[in-house]
């Protein structure tokens, strides 16, 4: 019997590859944030940055580094540092002065268990440690590979990425009559910023060419992009128990969402094509970028 090429293709198993991946990377976590004094700020900050999650942001950079010819290990610094960084975002957004939420990931957020004070600088302090990390830890990499990714996430993390992003998402609460493409640049800037670098910077370590970084960034704001789209929509679908956090929390403080904008239905189209366009920009990698066509999927197919 003749098998054809297509019979010959694995099926990829996206639950498993990112069960292990998460295993390695909450390992890695663990291993790269030991207790320290003083006890309470190290307290703090272990308890949002090993408070469970999916850690899509670090097993994108460790994906995007294997694509183009890199290894877990020289991409797990800086895997460990997007998720430190993440977190960073979410013990702030969550204080009363931001987003004022009680629960994340199905626990008490951090400023609940160990004050607004603690928090800010628990969060501070996961991200200067979060460049010292990457700086210190990353081996067998070009050094000038290295600042490239450090300038990276410095631009991510500032006025230009999250924090700008941050500060119009506050800016436009109460005003219904937001437009798409304000709303496209908070979120560009709020959640796709990071999820962009996640991807870039797995690629920058692994020294890919121009092109593909090209290739790889117009992925990663396609499915940023759609990834908010999504959670825009499970803030209204979705339960407090099976998000982790406050459900409804953005139609109680008046924000402009892409539900608010567009409707269920067509949000839901809009995301499915920019995860179509996404995957587009994979061609060139046949098999070898499964894992991120998969992600891509699993974005738009998420419960949570």
């Amino acid at each position: 019997m003749v098998q054809t090429e297509a019979e010959n293709i694995e099926v990829f198993d996206l639950n498993s590859y990112l069960k292990e991946r998460k295993i390695l990377v909450e390992k890695a976590l663990d291993e790269s944030l030991p207790m320290g004094k003083p006890e309470k700020v190290y307290e703090s900050m272990r308890y949002s940055l090993l408070a469970g999650g999916k850690r899509l942001r670090p097993i994108l950079c460790l994906a995007s580094a294997e694509l183009t010819g890199g290894t877990i290990e020289m991409a797990m610094p800086t895997a460990c540092a997007l998720e430190m960084i993440h977190t960073m975002s979410l013990i702030h957004d969550d204080l009363p002065a931001m987003d004022n939420d009680d629960y994340r990931r199905g626990k008490l957020t951090n400023h609940k268990v160990y004050g607004e004070d603690i928090a800010i600088l628990a969060g501070d302090g996961l991200l200067a440690y979060s460049f010292e990390f990457v700086a210190v830890n990353t081996k067998n990499v070009d050094p000038l590979a290295v600042i490239e990714v450090l300038a990276l996430l410095g631009q991510t993390v500032g006025a230009a990425g999250l924090v700008g992003g941050q500060v119009l998402d506050l800016e436009s609460e109460g005003k219904p009559d937001l437009d798409a493409e304000t709303l496209s640049f908070i979120h560009h800037h709020k959640t796709g910023a990071l999820l962009k670098t996640s991807v870039l910077s797995g690629a920058i370590l692994a020294g890919t060419s121009t092109k593909i970084k090209a290739k790889l960034a117009k992925y990663a704001e396609n499915i940023g992009l759609a990834f908010q789209i999504v959670d825009d929509i499970l803030d209204i679908t979705a339960t407090q128990e099976e998000l982790g956090k406050t459900a409804g929390k953005d139609l109680k403080a008046q924000k402009a969402t892409y539900p608010s904008l567009w409707g269920i239905d067509e949000s839901k189209r809009q995301a499915q094509e920019l995860v179509r366009e996404a995957i587009v920009e994979l061609a060139d990698f046949g098999q070898k970028a499964e894992p991120l066509r998969a992600i891509a999927h699993f974005i738009t197919n998420r419960k949570y």
